[in-house]
């Protein structure tokens, strides 16, 4: 029986609609055959954990791209859209839940993510809501503006000593296993939102 008084959401797969796959198809209408096996949910090269923690710019995300890729004769722009297919949509029934939530408890965001995506999601939020995303959380957090990523325990312990939250009263969701196994173990209650399970469904 989850029991919270604080909330902390992940964004992908539980608030915003995102599917790996029609990342990789874009790249693959542009030429390019094996994105995937460079990015996806469960890995991420180097580089790529870098640009989530904001250590390398968007000009120099495109350039790395074009280079692994073999692509140079894409423009930024095409590789922008391309790496922002994955992104699909907040769900109307979803963002009014999540409004609800936002009276019962202290809710906040932690998202491993980068500034190309942060755009897209925050445009679309704002242009589906009228709403700035960030300000329905206590405080939204995220991987390139904090330099740490998830599962690393300092990501987790950041937000926790910053907003004082005792790990006992906070729920953690996220849809990758392995960060709900970190957040555990600093003693937090946690959900792994396995497809096709919904965030709706948890009964908070």
């Amino acid at each position: 029986m989850l029991n919270p008084k604080n909330i902390i959401f992940d964004l992908g797969g539980v608030l915003l609609d995102i599917d790996f796959a029609r990342t990789g198809q874009a790249f693959e209408k542009l030429g390019v055959h094996n994105f995937l096996s460079l990015y996806n949910q469960y890995h991420a090269d180097a580089f790529f954990s870098d640009f989530e923690k904001g250590k390398q710019s968007d000009e120099a995300f495109f350039n790395h791209i074009q280079e692994i890729c073999n692509c140079r004769h894409l423009s930024h722009s095409q590789v922008r859209d391309a790496w922002n297919a994955l992104l699909i949509r907040f769900p109307e029934e979803r963002v009014e839940w999540l409004f609800s939530i936002a009276e019962k408890y202290r809710i906040f965001l932690f998202s491993n993510t980068n500034q190309v995506h942060y755009k897209w999601f925050a445009a679309a939020f704002e242009k589906q809501t009228g709403k700035v995303f960030n300000d329905v959380f206590v405080k939204a957090y995220y991987s390139h503006e904090m330099g740490l990523r998830k599962p690393d325990p300092a990501s987790y312990q950041l937000i926790l000593d910053e907003q004082e939250l005792v790990p006992s009263e906070t729920l953690f969701i996220d849809d990758t296993e392995k960060n709900t196994i970190a957040a555990a173990e600093l003693g937090m209650q946690t959900v792994f939102l396995e497809k096709p399970m919904s965030v709706m469904e948890l009964g908070l």
